[in-house]
């Protein structure tokens, strides 16, 4: 999707939303709850994978944050991968992308569906110098333990999400 030339700095983007603008409500719960298509530049040398997290430090009211809540956890999608297509999750992922457990208590991708206020969703990209292999379902949390000392480099973007009338239950 994007080339990268010397001294550029690894890139996220999503041709759904724009950095800091609104997601579409396809990819929420308003919507199909499908994730968003996410390209990104040529990974840094020595870059062996990539992990994703996708998480919304708003929850539940942007007034008033009280946690961060995980919407997708994937790693280990190979280096020469460089987009995830919509609605990527399960057996839609590349070949040797795995996913960990989200803060809905599954694994795969939970759209936004924030209870109140417009929240902020980040996609943070991170190239690794080494394949993490199978974790299990690891949280966000654990990923992260085991991504110590092999983040090459971190790109993101932030979406951001408002929706009218009711939220489904558990959802942020």
């Amino acid at each position: 999707m994007l080339q990268r030339s010397a001294g550029m700095p690894l890139t996220i983007l999503s041709p759904a939303f724009d950095d800091h603008a609104p997601i579409p409500a396809l990819h929420t719960c308003d919507g199909e709850d499908a994730a968003p298509p996410l390209g990104w530049s040529a990974p840094p040398p020595h870059t062996t994978t990539f992990a994703l997290i996708v998480d919304d430090p708003d929850a539940p009211d942007p007034a008033a944050p009280k946690r961060t809540y995980v919407h997708w956890v994937v790693y280990d999608i190979p280096a020469a991968v460089r987009e995830l297509e919509e609605g990527a999750g399960g057996a839609a992922l590349p070949d040797g992308a795995r996913e960990g457990r989200n803060d809905g208590g599954s694994t795969g991708y939970t759209g936004p569906c924030p209870p109140v206020g417009r929240h902020r969703y980040f996609f943070k990209l991170y190239a690794l110098d080494t394949a993490l292999g199978d974790l299990g379902t690891p949280t966000k949390a654990d990923l992260e333990r085991a991504m110590e000392g092999h983040v090459l480099e971190r790109a993101q973007i932030v979406g951001t999400y408002e929706r009218g009338g009711r939220t489904k239950e558990g959802r942020r």
